[in-house]
């Protein structure tokens, strides 16, 4: 499929009198789902746009929260035909995805691979950061932890020419204190793994300064017998020169000597996520065996599902799916509409879960890529409190308008309720007005106006059906979108969605 109509219809909106309808292109430009716990968020509208979306062979990615995510999937793929296209990565499975050997060869020749690398991780970083404390806005502790990053890296490259896992968390472990000797000399001395790889560092800059010097003319090497002079013209032509020189100022005049409190936080924030990497399973799935798929494959139509649910692994299981979803995203940002348009689809229940700092840019334009976002969620303050820091209200808000449609179904949340209550917005009624005087002569007045109320007070979204044999397996919700009038001239309309939604032959 490289030809898409993205004015395809989705999903039927019919009443009495009128009919549209809700089409691919509504979709690539996002959609959130509000919902109380039971309110059938996932199972309603979750459940329909799934179904629509691999219906009409899109590709796409789902992170799971909760264990039984893979389940719920591969019945989706079983009663829409996909099955042979869902593609599972899990603990014990037969695919694997090497982040860093991925990473290295798509960005080769695109910018510094240690730029790219170093985004991908400090991305997962501040983004398990404000999950837990809520981020913090000192650019200090950024700009350190990322020239720590940078500068691992760049010792990895030059040393040994490559980057792993393992590599930055043992030289990271073992960066000298102030008071302790560097040894690398003595033929008898084992080093540490950070010293090790400085000695690797200089020995290959050192052979590449000896045949570069042997290289010039004998005029030239002449000239480089005042020091100065050859260390000037060495820096203008040789980068690994400039490299070495640039490691030695940062750890050795600078970060060694920082002190213990400042070091130490910013050690733990890089190792701490190196450490989760390099445990099982996620070391033989992330970061040893070769990739069995990328991310590019959603292109094709398959889709990608992480079974690592947080509820299960944790914080690793978040971390690794956050790292996924950001590479996943910049692989996708780079497509070729023009040979594929195929739209994919970004599936997140429990979404405030899977956030990080760079989502508000992607899903600005995410349209033009053709991917449509769906993001799950309880409430507004899941949002909240995962996107810490200052001013996260509208940080929230600035990145809920991204998403162009909206589910609200029921909720207990006050907040939340209020939130659609105002977007769905008021409506002039014809109020009548009555009223009767009884003295010497008895007297009736009648008086209309208009009166300006919301359309949906706050307390409706308590009171809709939640699905259930209790409700017939009917969930209902009020989906609101924006810019677009979807019914009676509204940009809202109250639809009914079945939990036993399938597949119409």
């Amino acid at each position: 499929m490289h030809d898409y109509d993205l004015d395809q219809p989705l999903i039927d909106l019919i009443s009495a009198v009128e009919r549209t309808s809700w089409t691919a292109r509504h979709a690539v430009e996002g959609v959130q789902i509000f919902g109380g716990i039971g309110s059938g968020k996932t199972s309603g509208s979750g459940r329909l746009f799934a179904h629509k979306y691999l219906i009409n062979g899109f590709g796409g990615l789902v992170l799971t929260v909760k264990p039984d995510e893979k389940l719920i999937w591969q019945e989706y793929c079983q009663q829409t035909g996909r099955e042979d296209d869902l593609l599972i990565l899990e603990p014990g499975g037969q695919h694997s995805f090497n982040f860093l050997n991925y990473v290295s060869a798509v960005e080769d020749g695109e910018g510094s691979l240690t730029d790219n690398i170093v985004q991908v991780l400090k991305t997962v970083i501040r983004s398990g950061q404000e999950q837990n404390s809520g981020r913090s806005d000192d650019a200090f502790w950024e700009s350190a932890l990322d020239m720590l990053i940078f500068n691992i890296l760049d010792l990895c490259k030059l040393a040994y020419g490559q980057v792993t896992v393992s590599q930055m968390f043992d030289i990271v472990q073992t960066i000298p204190k102030p008071d302790e000797h560097l040894q690398l000399n003595p033929a008898t001395y084992v080093g540490k793994a950070f010293d090790q790889a400085f000695e690797k560092a200089r020995h290959v800059v050192a052979e590449q300064v000896a045949h570069w010097s042997a290289s010039r003319p004998e005029k030239e090497r002449q000239l480089f017998k005042d020091d100065a002079i050859f260390h000037t013209e060495l820096l203008e032509v040789l980068p690994e020169a400039r490299l070495i020189k640039a490691l030695d100022h940062f750890f050795f005049d600078n970060f060694i000597y920082m002190s213990d409190k400042t070091r130490s936080i910013i050690e733990f924030s890089f190792t701490a996520f190196l450490f989760r990497l390099s445990r099982e399973p996620i070391y033989s799935l992330f970061c040893h065996r070769p990739s069995s798929f990328t991310p590019e494959d959603s292109l094709n139509g398959k889709i990608i599902l992480i079974n690592l649910p947080v509820k299960l692994y944790h914080k690793v299981g978040r971390d690794v799916q956050v790292l996924f979803k950001y590479i996943w995203q910049r692989a996708m940002e780079k497509r070729n509409i023009v040979e594929n348009g195929r739209p994919v689809f970004l599936w997140a229940d429990e979404a405030q879960t899977f956030l990080h700092e760079h989502d508000a840019e992607f899903q600005a334009t995410a349209r033009s890529s053709r991917v449509a976002t769906v993001y799950i969620s309880q409430n507004l303050p899941n949002y909240y409190a995962s996107m810490g820091g200052h001013k996260s209200e509208y940080r929230v808000k600035s990145f809920l308008g991204t998403l162009a449609t909206k589910v609200f179904h029921a909720n207990a949340d006050i907040e939340t309720n209020r939130y659609a209550s105002e977007l769905i917005g008021e409506i002039y009624f014809e109020e009548e007005t009555q009223s009767t005087t009884v003295a010497e002569n008895f007297s009736q007045t009648k008086a209309r106006s208009l009166k300006l109320e919301r359309i949906a007070r706050p307390e409706e979204f308590m009171r809709l059906k939640t699905g259930g044999p209790l409700n017939n397996y009917l969930v209902e919700g009020y989906l609101h979108r924006q810019g677009d009038r979807v019914m009676k001239g509204f940009n809202h309309v109250k639809m009914i969605f079945s939990q036993r939604y399938q597949r119409q032959s």
